[in-house]
């Protein structure tokens, strides 16, 4: 069975050839070979980094998006005379702040694209039948074959396909299986915060012509701190995600992560265009479930084919080259 040449790279023939080690470590007895099939068969399970302040960050994310759901509805718009007012922008808000946190628990909950642990066994490596004069690097930490365009993370201890760098927000890797979750959480966090600001800028324009008592079922100092409070956290989150956001979208644009720009890691592959790139990160052509954290990214998915791979031992060697003859 044929692997596909592009996991691995291609370097000058005059390398030194590579053995297998002795290190005691089991491999995986099914591991896929493909690109598609190890997208599709890791993101189909469950994923969750157990990081301590990684998910601290996470609870705090949920809990402001409570708080600022609180003072929206209990303090501006509940009070409000305006029924239609109430109405409209209360179910615009926690429309969106549903979707931004539906948006947060699959970037949490969702396979990045982390290669299978222990695959560095000279089974498997044979298995591949790479071209001679090809290499093949094994990463040291997770004792796994290292494909092109991935990274090591230290908090998931796992590589990362395409990864972009670890938020601790969603503590979890933003990579090549959750990065349109990633993109939604910080738009929808942006326009909600947005929103929110707005509210409040309303708000304190109709307090200040009528009686504050009329405007909040609360006392006018706790209205004033808890708008103040609001304020402040809307302005926060509107500049930060907005910040991410756009840095999203212009490395899928551009066909670069982070990572990549940071170790200066360009133009060792062939980068797609603009719109062939968003349509990858987003599962498909232009529609609305590009605006939904429940579409799956069906263009990544496809019917996988595994073979058995025996059990081997992991090799020493962290660079493999392919023997010329």
């Amino acid at each position: 069975m044929k692997s596909p040449v592009h996991r691995c790279r291609d370097v000058e023939h005059g390398r030194g050839q590579a053995g297998a080690g002795t290190t005691c470590l089991q491999a995986e007895q099914r591991i896929p070979i493909s690109k598609d099939v190890i997208t599709s068969t890791s993101a189909s399970a469950m994923w969750f980094i157990r990081d301590v302040c990684g998910i601290v960050c996470a609870v705090i994310t949920w809990l402001l998006v409570f708080y600022a759901e609180f003072v929206v509805l209990f303090v501006m718009l509940l009070p409000s005379k305006n029924l239609t007012y109430s109405i409209v922008n209360g179910t615009l808000f926690n429309t969106l702040a549903f979707l931004a946190l539906a948006s947060h628990l699959r970037a949490m909950c969702t396979d990045p694209g982390a290669v299978p642990k222990g695959n560095a066994t000279k089974e498997y490596i044979e298995s591949l039948q790479l071209k001679p004069g090809q290499v093949v690097y094994k990463c040291p930490k997770c004792c796994s074959i290292k494909p092109d365009r991935a990274h090591h993370c230290s908090v998931c201890k796992r590589c990362i396909r395409k990864m972009d760098h670890h938020c601790p927000w969603v503590n979890n890797c933003v990579g090549e299986n959750n990065q349109k979750y990633f993109v939604l959480f910080t738009m929808y966090i942006a326009l909600i915060s947005l929103h929110s600001l707005v509210m409040v800028i309303f708000h304190f324009l109709n307090c200040f012509e009528d009686d504050w008592t009329k405007c909040s079922s609360f006392s006018p100092p706790a209205t004033v701190i808890l708008l103040i409070l609001l304020c402040f956290e809307g302005l926060l989150f509107l500049i930060f995600t907005s910040v991410m956001f756009g840095t999203q979208v212009h490395s899928i644009c551009t066909d670069e992560t982070g990572i990549e720009r940071l170790k200066g890691e360009t133009g060792r592959w062939g980068k797609v265009p603009c719109w062939e790139a968003m349509q990858v990160a987003f599962g498909g052509p232009f529609s609305l479930s590009w605006c939904s954290p429940f579409a799956g990214l069906s263009c990544k998915k496809s019917h996988p084919e595994h073979f058995t791979v025996p059990q081997g031992e992991i090799i020493e060697e962290d660079v493999i080259e392919i023997p010329l003859d």
